[in-house]
């Protein structure tokens, strides 16, 4: 399956434009808060989850707190994938890349998927991704 047909998100305000251009670059559709017109007006992360819901799009931000919360607390969301702060970008989209690659459905519907660092003594760190059940 090809990943334009398969995944679809929405990056909120604080993702870096930079991961935008590299998972576009992958043919994954992606469109801003900036784009929808709906940047620096201090939206609420509840009505960001939930305008990307009603366009059928993932949540893509570096927001953890507040989204592992809403993702505990609403009931129905398209999905949400978290990414750690890191200035690592092509590291976290190959990651993510690879994760979406193998999945089998297309759709993230309720699901919470983490890009986070592993610290591996004496090793390198690499980025993984860790999902959270609701």
């Amino acid at each position: 399956m090809s990943s334009d047909s398969m995944f679809k998100f929405y990056s909120n305000e604080n993702f870096p434009i930079q991961m935008v251009h590299q998972l576009r670059s992958l043919s994954y559709g992606v469109l801003t808060s900036y784009e929808a017109g709906q940047a620096n007006q201090k939206i609420p992360d509840d009505q960001v989850l939930q305008y990307a819901t009603d366009l059928d799009r993932i949540v893509l931000t570096e927001n953890r707190l507040d989204f592992l919360q809403l993702h505990s607390t609403v009931i129905h969301h398209s999905g949400i994938v978290l990414c750690k702060a890191d200035r690592d970008y092509l590291g976290k989209i190959r990651v993510l890349h690879d994760f979406l690659s193998m999945q089998n459905e297309v759709t993230l519907e309720n699901r919470l998927i983490r890009v986070l660092k592993q610290n591996m003594r004496g090793q390198k760190q690499a980025f993984r991704v860790q999902e959270y059940d609701k």
